[in-house]
């Protein structure tokens, strides 16, 4: 899929402000686990379609261990250490960490759904896996945005400072977590 920056600035405060409203938010892990070092080898593999007639896509694979290693080498903009800062993370005085928490210890279920014009939003905890669901369809262009993450490397993301997210710990706790 291939975003317009307008595009990308209405979907991107969704997938914040969506799992906050479904109260979705992590309690810092105490420590993030390390990736396994024997054993089958991690990868992760993100996919990027377009829907356009260019048929445009871009593919991304890397090994967890690969990840683990160069994302602390980067300092670029809000990228330093491995860690993303994020400014808009406090999100009117809503504290991030214990609505997370509240999810994780309610029982499964689709927790907010916003159907409009635009396309749908729906966000749900299922069998410990926080999925967030992006629809838009303009102009008969059908968009979606899929994420799919365990609660425990959402928790890892959530590790750091209350303006950060730790990329590291993310990709450490999603090694651990096995296939997914």
């Amino acid at each position: 899929m291939k975003l317009s920056r307008k595009q990308l600035k209405r979907v991107l405060p969704v997938l914040w402000i969506a799992p906050l409203a479904a109260a979705a938010v992590l309690v810092p892990a105490a420590s993030a686990q390390p990736v396994p070092a024997p054993g089958p080898e991690r990868w992760l593999h993100i996919r990027v379609d377009s829907q356009a007639a260019k048929g445009e896509m871009v593919r991304i694979n890397v090994p967890l261990e690969l990840a683990a290693k160069v994302l602390p080498t980067i300092h670029n903009d809000k990228l330093h250490d491995g860690k993303v800062i994020i400014h808009a993370a406090r999100v009117h005085g809503v504290d991030l960490r214990a609505l997370l928490e509240a999810v994780r210890s309610t029982r499964d279920g689709e927790f907010v759904t916003v159907q409009a014009t635009h396309g749908d939003v729906s966000v749900v905890k299922q069998s410990g896996y926080l999925l967030v669901h992006v629809r838009e369809d303009k102009d008969a262009a059908k968009k979606r945005v899929e994420i799919r993450v365990p609660m425990k490397v959402v928790d890892a993301l959530l590790s750091a400072g209350s303006n950060e997210r730790d990329l590291v710990a993310a990709i450490r706790a999603l090694g651990a977590q096995g296939d997914t």
